[in-house]
């Protein structure tokens, strides 16, 4: 199984960017698909995630209304839209995936990660 996260970058306080992950390696249908984020010197957080067979969304207090997560089955590829973004947005962005999806806000449920990609929120 590949993550390929990608689609960071710099941005004004108020603007917007589409995170994009695509998957590989097997069918995701059944799959608890998430996005993270670390800041630097914090722990990993949970930021957004849905199942990936029409299941439930789920979202952080500090994007829900904001942030967008979607997914491209052709493509195999979820995304993750923010908007009103904020410097505190500011961190590296995974993209993750859950065999079980038992608690999709969970980090350590997740069985697969991407590699990152930098979200920089300028002020």
């Amino acid at each position: 199984v590949q993550l390929q996260a990608s689609g960071g970058g710099l941005v004004q306080a108020g603007g917007s960017l589409r995170l994009s992950c695509a998957a590989s390696g097997r069918t995701f249908s059944g799959y608890v698909m998430g996005w993270f984020r670390q800041a630097l010197g914090k722990e990993r957080e949970f930021v957004a995630a849905f199942r990936w067979n029409n299941g439930p969304t789920y979202y952080a207090d500090s994007v829900k209304g904001r942030f967008t997560i979607s997914r491209d089955n052709a493509k195999n590829t979820v995304y993750l839209q923010m908007n009103s973004l904020k410097p505190e947005d500011t961190a590296v962005y995974y993209c993750a995936a859950d065999l079980n999806g038992s608690n999709p806000r969970r980090l350590s449920e997740y069985d697969y990660w991407g590699q990152g990609t930098q979200v920089t929120v300028s002020s």
